[in-house]
């Protein structure tokens, strides 16, 4: 998938999607980049170098379950490497819940989406973390 990381006439607010489905991501991406500068990673590893490049994100739009590193591992893993960071997760989940991502969602204050949303309802979730 190309990498636009920013759109003409978006704002300055940078959003990182993280999604594992490439049409999934490419959906999100149009949603979105008319808003904000939106950058994709098509997995756990890929996001976790992006955010620890030192290019500052306000929003980390998040899969939950994926294969590799999960949204829940990759929160775990900047939560102990970049305290912080792991705040600006929003977890994207298609409804189908493990028991895992049950009890991980009931211990983290972050937003969760269900897919498939609109911008309106992600605006709304963005808007929250920029308080």
């Amino acid at each position: 998938m190309k990498d636009r990381s920013a759109v003409a006439g978006a704002s300055a607010h940078r959003v990182l999607v993280v999604e594992d489905e490439d049409a999934v991501a490419a959906g999100l991406r149009l949603l979105l980049e008319q808003e904000y500068q939106v950058d994709v990673a098509s997995t756990g590893q890929e996001a976790l170098a992006k955010l620890s490049s030192g290019v500052p994100f306000d929003a980390v739009l998040c899969d939950l379950m994926m294969p590799g590193m999960s949204g829940i591992e990759l929160f775990r893993i900047l939560a102990s490497t970049r305290p912080g960071v792991e705040e600006k997760l929003v977890f994207m989940t298609g409804g189908a819940f493990t028991q895992r991502a049950r009890s991980h969602l009931s211990q983290v204050d972050n937003p969760v989406i269900e897919k498939p949303f609109t911008r309106a309802s992600f605006q709304r979730v963005v808007q929250e973390l920029l308080r």
